[in-house]
């Protein structure tokens, strides 16, 4: 699984970075940073960040 971003829906919310924050890290300047890949041990945390993403700017696709 690969998290694919929309950084142009993207308003620095920061619920990404609260569910998963080993993945989702936002810069001093309020940048979405993906930190680490996707991986078994944190796949669910991964889907709930997703989830819970207010503007729908994540999304998880095959690859």
């Amino acid at each position: 699984m690969k998290i694919v971003p929309d950084y142009d829906a993207c308003e620095a919310n920061g619920v990404c970075e609260g569910i998963a924050p080993e993945v989702f890290q936002l810069d001093d300047d309020d940048n979405l940073n993906i930190v680490a890949d996707v991986t078994p041990e944190n796949l669910e945390k991964v889907r709930r960040a997703v989830q819970g993403c207010p503007r729908a700017a994540l999304a998880l696709k095959e690859g």
